[in-house]
């Protein structure tokens, strides 16, 4: 286990990448120049981790070359069999915890490794998904300027198991109400910020969800106070590939959006579903609208 990093990685203090590793995080690493003295909020990353060897360091390395001054990183492995335990090795010196022990899943894991973080903001990283470079300035950026806000999310890039774009997810500015009696909410998790005390007193991640845990985490911190999303090019990478939640647990996916809707959405307005989902299309239409039409920078 190592210390916080005091001070920003560069790429000659990291493992030498294979010789077909070429472009961000391999051979480039994101550097920003911030004024001496200038206090910037530590930032907690959690990595749940499980036999994802083939992405991993790419995951990892995606954090470490953000080149942001106020990084713990906490990796949380659950005893992998594959070529993680090799990768965890090379790279252990630079985390601030690390954990290889089974565990009771990945809201288990997460849970966890927030528990031995210290941020003042919190957000959990995949090990198939990466951040992009100077993600961590912006969203750090964000909350400095905004000081009542606990909650952001930016748009994040879609690339698949060779790490090439094929396509992207758009955040949507949050809106509880729909999110709660719709359950769209355009809050992609790679791209998701968030307070430490919105956190906690949202009660933290529900460690009976496989799959909606994000959406319940998010839907609970948002009642907490503010929420926007973060304009701009995106802030992550979510990878699709044969093996991932999403095209593996649809029945689990569609159980757990059920008892979300009934968790939280209105009785009431169950009737009104139909228009409710249109009425959210039309709030989605202008954030869509600004990539569409080239006004953010893909």
């Amino acid at each position: 286990m190592g210390n916080p990093p005091a001070s920003a990685l560069t790429l000659h203090e990291l493992p030498v990448p294979g010789w077909d590793k070429v472009g961000w995080p391999w051979t480039v690493a994101h550097s920003q120049a911030f004024a001496r003295g200038q206090i910037w909020p530590r930032i907690s990353i959690v990595t749940p981790s499980y036999n994802q060897g083939h992405f991993l360091e790419e995951t990892i390395r995606s954090v470490l070359l953000q080149g942001y001054p106020n990084l713990e990183y906490v990796v949380m492995d659950g005893g992998s069999t594959d070529a993680t335990p090799d990768i965890l090795r090379r790279y252990e010196p630079f985390f601030s915890h690390l954990s290889t022990a089974p565990d009771a899943g990945q809201a288990a894991a997460i849970s966890a490794g927030f528990g031995r973080a210290s941020g003042e903001i919190l957000a959990w990283l995949n090990s198939d998904d990466l951040y992009l470079p100077g993600a961590l300035f912006r969203v750090a950026q964000f909350f400095v300027d905004h000081p009542r806000h606990v909650f952001t999310v930016g748009s994040v890039r879609r690339i698949d198991e060779q790490s090439r774009e094929v396509g992207s997810v758009i955040a949507v500015t949050p809106n509880l109400f729909l999110t709660r009696n719709t359950g769209n909410h355009g809050w992609p998790q790679p791209g998701a910020f968030w307070r430490r005390e919105a956190y906690e007193t949202a009660g933290g991640l529900d460690d009976s969800l496989d799959f909606c845990l994000d959406r319940d985490l998010f839907i609970r911190i948002c009642r907490e106070g503010r929420a926007a999303r973060l304009p701009g090019p995106p802030l992550a990478a979510f990878r699709a590939h044969a093996r991932q939640k999403s095209r593996t647990m649809l029945d689990v996916s569609r159980r757990e959006n059920a008892l979300l809707l009934e968790r939280y959405g209105t009785p009431g307005l169950r009737p009104l579903r139909g228009l409710l989902d249109q009425l959210w299309r039309i709030w989605a239409w202008g954030d869509r609208a600004r990539h569409r039409f080239h006004s953010e920078s893909f």
